[in-house]
């Protein structure tokens, strides 16, 4: 018998551009899991401008994130982003709290609370880098979740290069968040500049350097996807028997 011709399901997952675009959309939750993440760290920085008042900045960020996620489960739809969002706010409360302990002064309780951030991204950024200079790129795992080998993509070439193409490009902008706040929080931590002006920067510049970011470099992976068609190749097991 010839040759199944290819179903509207397969068409799906039959190239690595297309596994890829389905994973990372799952992995940020689309929109709504973007603004779910942004909206507490919006709210902190803005209660923090206007009150300069840090545990009702904390309350409210944290308050904020609470709604959300009693909407999510009234929906009966994943809570994983909000639950996301809510773990950032609880280690970066944990670090204001060790500041206030340590004798800190309001200020610098508010700039322990974006050290978290600056020292994820910084993390994130060296661990991703790591597995593309190794030639095993974070998102060839991806196409090997899909299908049902984790490492058989890494024998071909093509492959790998344009998953390697792809985690460089989440790399970038964790690269740029800390290359722009470290030195700020730096500054503002040493007294080089006003503290309060060093948290108000911090504030600004997580919601500029943060979702719209994140978009523009998805964005400039949509199109570098939308460039090539490269086959998945199926774990041998499944192969179709002659």
């Amino acid at each position: 018998m010839s040759e199944p011709t290819k179903t509207a399901p397969a068409a799906d997952t039959d190239t690595v551009e297309a596994v890829v675009r389905q994973q990372l959309s799952k992995a940020l939750g689309g929109r709504r899991g973007m603004a779910e993440a942004a909206v507490p760290t919006i709210l902190f920085t803005l209660t923090w401008l206007t009150m300069r008042d840090l545990d009702t900045a904390i309350y409210v960020s944290v308050g904020a994130a609470l709604v959300l996620l009693v909407i999510r489960l009234v929906q009966r739809s994943t809570v994983q982003f909000v639950v996301n969002a809510l773990f950032g706010i609880g280690i970066g409360w944990y670090f204001v709290y060790r500041s206030a302990a340590a004798g800190g002064s309001e200020q610098d309780q508010a700039l322990a609370y974006f050290l978290p951030g600056i020292l994820y991204n910084g993390g994130y950024a060296l661990v991703l880098g790591f597995t593309c200079v190794i030639g095993w790129p974070l998102v060839g795992f991806m196409v090997g979740s899909i299908t049902g080998d984790p490492t058989a993509w890494h024998s071909d070439r093509q492959v790998v290069k344009l998953c390697s193409r792809l985690t460089w490009l989440l790399v970038a902008p964790c690269v740029l968040r800390v290359v722009i706040q470290a030195p700020i929080w730096l500054a503002g931590s040493s007294g080089s500049i006003d503290p309060d002006a060093a948290v108000a920067a911090l504030g600004v510049l997580k919601i500029v350097l943060g979702w719209p970011l994140q978009l523009a470099a998805l964005g400039t992976m949509v199109w570098l996807l939308s460039r090539n068609r490269t086959p998945v190749t199926p774990a041998t097991g499944d192969a179709t028997p002659a």
